[in-house]
């Protein structure tokens, strides 16, 4: 396995744009579920916040408690991303959904280095 250093995952506009993305996702979604079910609502955030914090690939982050292959951590982000766009577009007016869906691209766009190192590794 490469060394932690390898790792494209480091602090700058692809890490604020995730970040903020995350956010987003973890606002929009149980917005867009309370109306249907307050505890699918806090399910919701169970799984957008547990999962990544849980799960993480080696060398990507500092600090893992379950190790996992890379084509699982892009998995939660890119569940971090769709959780984003459909939610906005189920809570928000459309003006945000359209910003919403732009800085969804703008963050594919920026993790692409690191989602092609990520599909490499394996625990």
């Amino acid at each position: 396995m490469p060394a932690a250093t390898s790792s494209p995952n480091r602090a700058g506009l692809a890490s604020a744009l995730r970040f903020v993305t995350e956010l987003v996702a973890w606002v929009a979604t149980p917005w867009a579920l309370a109306g249907m079910s307050w505890l699918l609502a806090a399910a919701s955030l169970v799984v957008l916040v547990g999962l990544p914090t849980v799960f993480a690939t080696p060398g990507d982050k500092p600090q893992v408690i379950v190790p996992v292959a890379g084509p699982l951590t892009i998995a939660l982000v890119v569940l971090q991303l769709v959780a984003a766009t459909v939610s906005s577009w189920l809570a928000w007016p459309w003006v945000a959904a359209v910003a919403v869906s732009v800085l969804v691209v703008a963050t594919v766009i920026a993790e692409l280095p690191r989602w092609r190192w990520l599909a490499t590794e394996r625990p």
